[in-house]
């Protein structure tokens, strides 16, 4: 076929460029994680205009490194056909997801330091091992462990954004490590295949699919735990509720998990888990996130 003759693909318009970016920030987990952090800023009574900034802080951070995430992976994505990935279709390129990525972590660390300076320095700690997952960290066995440290300094995050001189508990700090590392392993259960073609070796790839597929919900389920018996004093009914189902259905997908593993019930169940873990804290509140 000649130059001529070969097909040329049209250039993306701007707003096919704008849907693209959209799709390659992995909206799922950015809007997810936004969505609970904000909800516990109001939780523990921030002011509304502190509720806004949570909320702007962490939607650019999470805009940061969805970004950085699809621009460092597009030669292995493209090696696998993930044609749900828009750089893979050609509807976005590499070069502006990288820009994109570097606009969204200029913006959350301006945003953040008009929380202060505890409050942005929790939350370069977020961005920063988000990043540090997708440059290198997740083809390690320490995989969990940028997940473990942005989870876990997420709350602590929304706790030092709030006026005060209050300091986040060390429960609230424990449940967001769990929840991250039981996310990790949820999340990767879909593409263990595609990743271990790729040259990704990350700890739940070193587990296998039956034993990750375990072991996510109970990390899960220990978070809830957690969750329910960290504030002080006897569990409210509300919470304790809640954890009681999050255990049952934790249990049920360790089962499903262990007899068949290929199945997505683990994962499904999983995040279910994972939202009940999240409807502790808010429903929680302020009880005993604050010391």
């Amino acid at each position: 076929m000649t130059d001529a003759s070969r097909p040329v693909r049209a250039r993306p318009r701007p707003a096919e460029r704008v849907v693209a970016l959209l799709a390659a920030c992995h909206p799922g987990p950015t809007v997810v994680v936004t969505t609970l952090c904000t909800a516990l800023a109001a939780a523990v009574g921030a002011p509304a205009g502190t509720v806004a900034l949570v909320l702007a802080v962490v939607l650019a951070g999470q805009l940061s490194i969805g970004w950085s995430n699809d621009w460092v992976d597009a030669a292995r994505d493209r090696a696998v056909g993930r044609r749900d990935k828009p750089v893979v279709t050609g509807a976005v390129s590499p070069a502006l997801l990288r820009a994109a990525a570097f606009a969204a972590l200029a913006l959350a660390v301006c945003l953040s330091l008009l929380a202060g300076p505890a409050a942005a320095a929790a939350h370069a700690a977020v961005v920063a091992m988000g990043w540090a997952y997708n440059v290198g960290l997740k083809s390690t066995v320490a995989s969990g462990v940028p997940y473990a440290v942005a989870f876990g300094a997420l709350p602590a995050f929304v706790v030092l954004a709030r006026p005060g001189d209050g300091l986040p508990a060390g429960w609230l700090v424990a449940v967001g490590a769990l929840l991250g590392v039981g996310a990790h392993l949820v999340n990767v259960l879909p593409d263990l295949e595609d990743d271990a073609g790729t040259g990704v070796r990350g700890l739940p790839h070193r587990l296998g699919r039956r034993a990750t597929a375990v072991l996510a919900p109970g990390v899960l389920a220990a978070a809830v735990v957690v969750a329910v018996l960290g504030p002080p004093g006897p569990p409210r009914v509300v919470p304790a509720a809640l954890g009681v189902g999050a255990v049952a259905v934790a249990v049920t997908a360790g089962v499903v998990g262990a007899a068949r593993p290929a199945s997505r019930a683990p994962f499904t169940l999983a995040m279910l888990v994972a939202g009940l873990c999240v409807l502790v804290l808010v429903v929680t509140g302020a009880d005993g996130a604050l010391t």
